[in-house]
């Protein structure tokens, strides 16, 4: 004969069921963070090991910054220097480079600043006159300073036309230069 389960038993089981359904939730939810925060580790892993890596090459690192700041102001005038002074600089060592080469300064002027990415460029425009050996020499001597002076654009004409220029001597020319000074931003 078969015992039928009691109104007691079938109490008890549905309680205790009812007990351990939030401890299943609880290690179920468990386990589920438990295998993103696995997931998370392994995706983090390699992140931590170059971060590692540059702490113990932290030296290295420091030196190699410290030298390109070294070097930034072979290229650039600095932040903190007004950019009207740096503009004014640049154009008296373009104006003693081309004089010093042969060439006669008509005129030169320091336009408005452009923004740039990362540093604000000057632009500077000269108008000299002189031979072509002249334009040259200044040319090669630009490429020695620092900071920096670019040059962006340069028209040559000749001055009072190819007809009136006399075959034994070097012809005089009229040279628009457009140069460019890098300055950092603050």
């Amino acid at each position: 004969m078969k015992s039928k389960p009691s109104a007691e038993m079938l109490a008890m089981g549905v309680v205790a069921l009812v007990l351990l359904l939030p401890l299943g939730g609880i290690g179920l939810y468990t386990f589920q963070k438990h295998q993103w925060a696995q997931a998370r580790l392994q995706e983090l892993e390699p992140r931590y090991a170059r971060m590692v890596g540059l702490d113990a090459q932290r030296t290295e690192v420091a030196e190699v910054l410290a030298q390109a700041r070294g070097l930034r102001g072979k290229y650039a005038y600095p932040a903190d220097q007004d950019a009207t002074q740096a503009g004014n600089a640049a154009q008296q060592k373009l104006r003693d480079i081309l004089s010093s080469a042969g060439l006669q300064i008509s005129s030169s002027q320091v336009l408005p600043l452009k923004a740039g990415k990362g540093y604000d460029r000057i632009p500077i425009t000269v108008r000299a006159e002189g031979e072509w050996l002249a334009v040259q020499s200044a040319l090669a001597v630009l490429s020695t300073q620092t900071p920096v002076v670019v040059l962006d654009d340069f028209d040559i004409q000749l001055v009072g036309g190819l007809g009136n220029t006399n075959p034994r001597f070097q012809p005089k020319l009229a040279v628009n230069f457009s140069f460019s000074a890098l300055k950092e931003k603050p």
